[in-house]
């Protein structure tokens, strides 16, 4: 079997399929660390790539980046959590729905925080 050598210009590039696969591992090995911004973007380069698997895990990166972040970051985290969940292949599984659920009430438990926010005066 021929070894295709390998670039710097190859990352991000996606050529007999396995990529997705190595942006995956790369996703689980820092989401276990806790670096979730760099497991988010790995496992998004996966998600783009078509693993199934990958949207899912983006989508609980990124819920718990919500849970630590800003409300405006952390909106903006839950909209693409939702969307990569929502759009999976495997999103009637019950993992998948667990991680659906679990993004909807972060959705409503940030409603609810802005809710109580004192409105700007003026």
């Amino acid at each position: 079997m021929p070894i295709r050598p390998w670039s710097p210009e190859d990352l991000g590039r996606p050529t007999d399929g396995t990529w997705a696969d190595v942006a995956f591992g790369l996703g689980e090995t820092y989401e276990r660390e806790g670096r979730l911004e760099q497991a988010a973007h790995w496992y998004r380069r996966a998600a783009e790539s078509g693993s199934a698997d990958a949207a899912l895990r983006l989508g609980a990166v990124l819920g718990r980046m919500a849970d630590a972040g800003a409300d405006h970051a952390a909106d903006e985290l839950l909209a693409e959590a939702t969307r990569w969940l929502s759009g999976a292949q495997d999103a009637t599984t019950p993992d998948a729905i667990e991680l659906i659920t679990a993004t909807l009430n972060r959705q409503m438990r940030q409603a609810a925080r802005r809710g109580l926010e004192p409105a700007p005066a003026g």
